[in-house]
């Protein structure tokens, strides 16, 4: 029996508009859909009127989750895997099934579409043409010394961050790369209250001390002179 085929299937990070007709179209017509939350995933799928059956894959089931689907697949079953926004394996699940699919020769195709760190990229007028995708920095073992070995880096730096650690990641900031280094900030891409600030680190910190970071942030650094 010939094996099924993985496809990794972007969603919008925001506006519903985002999604794109291919998208659509195989999420319609695969055998399942692999969705970060059910029911975030089945706000979206009742959008587009797609009736696929779902089933949860998170970082807390997918070490588990993965020989089951994968043999599945090689019972010739076409599965897509969505995350809440955005594209999986970027900072979401999604890395531990695709190896597995490579491993067992089972065919994987991901389609291009929503991310949120290249509109913030983009977006900060840093240099894009080479850049250091960080995603999000370990909470507390390690932080540090993530920090402390981007100090040299010479690329643009792009970083996801929670609301509630934004101010003590701008003051990390301070602490090693120093009050002068430029940052753009970008919050909530493509829905109605995006915004992007921009400036010095000191200035960005003063901004968000006075303004309580709410939504999701995208980060972007300048990398240092060489």
């Amino acid at each position: 029996m010939e094996n099924g085929k993985l496809y990794i299937v972007p969603t919008p990070v925001g506006n519903l508009q985002d999604m794109t007709f291919r998208a659509i179209d195989v999420l319609q017509t695969v055998s399942l859909i692999l969705c970060e939350d059910t029911r975030t995933s089945g706000v979206l799928l009742k959008h587009f009127d797609i009736s696929t059956p779902k089933r949860a894959f998170h970082m807390h089931n997918e070490h588990k989750a993965v020989e089951g689907i994968i043999n599945q697949l090689k019972t010739g079953a076409s599965i897509a895997l969505i995350s809440d926004a955005g594209t999986p394996g970027i900072s979401d699940p999604g890395f531990l099934l695709v190896r597995a699919c490579v491993e067992n020769s089972i065919a994987v195709e991901t389609l291009p579409g929503a991310t949120a760190f290249v509109p913030a990229l983009v977006n900060s007028g840093f240099p894009c043409d080479k850049f250091c995708f960080e995603g999000f920095l370990p909470q507390k073992k390690g932080r540090q010394k993530r920090l402390t070995l981007l100090e040299n880096e010479t690329r643009s730096v792009v970083l996801y961050e929670s609301p509630h650690r934004m101010v003590k990641l701008l003051e990390q900031f301070v602490e090693h790369f120093g009050t002068e280094r430029e940052v753009s900030v970008s919050r909530e891409i493509s829905k109605l209250h995006e915004e992007t600030v921009r400036g010095t680190v000191t200035e960005v910190l003063q901004h968000f001390q006075t303004h309580p970071p709410k939504g999701e942030f995208v980060v972007v650094l300048r990398g240092t002179e060489e």
